[in-house]
């Protein structure tokens, strides 16, 4: 019988070895401004369609209309998003940025490209560009398209 494969011999296992050091790196830069790494993604989805309601935020960031409701909670509750009433209908509702959360958006941008410099720079332009486009090819074949918060 042939032994089974090594942890290592699976490419999933050193995509996870650096997306988790990637990713643990970036929480700790953005704890520091006082958000999570989720709501850096909501915000940043926000920035550039507001005001937005929050079905259609889900859906672009593919995640459940609950999960954004308590992301827009704690936002709202730091005073990043504000909510807007729809004249027309009382139920609904958008969300967009204050002041305060599009004034957040540069200095969290830059800490994302800190961070990627960091990770990435030990890398040739030539292998950094190649690696980006593996990462988006698998991501459109496989139909990938949920924002990763975590």
């Amino acid at each position: 019988m042939a032994s089974p494969s090594a942890l290592t011999d699976h490419t999933g296992y050193w995509l996870r070895v650096v997306s988790n050091a990637v990713s643990q790196e970036f929480a700790r830069k953005v704890s520091a401004e006082d958000v999570t790494v989720a709501e850096w993604s909501f915000m940043r989805a926000l920035f550039d369609v507001e005001p937005t309601p929050p079905s259609v935020l889900a859906e672009r960031m593919g995640m459940t209309k609950g999960a954004i409701s308590k992301l827009a909670e704690r936002l709202v509750a730091k005073g990043l998003v504000e909510r807007t009433e729809n004249p027309q209908d009382r139920r609904a509702h958008s969300l967009s940025l204050t002041t305060a959360g599009r004034a957040r958006i540069p200095v969290l941008a830059s800490l994302a490209d800190m961070n990627d410099a960091e990770f990435f720079g030990v890398l040739t332009e030539d292998e950094h560009d190649m690696l980006g486009r593996i990462l988006k090819r698998l991501a459109e074949r496989r139909d990938l398209k949920a924002t990763p918060v975590d």
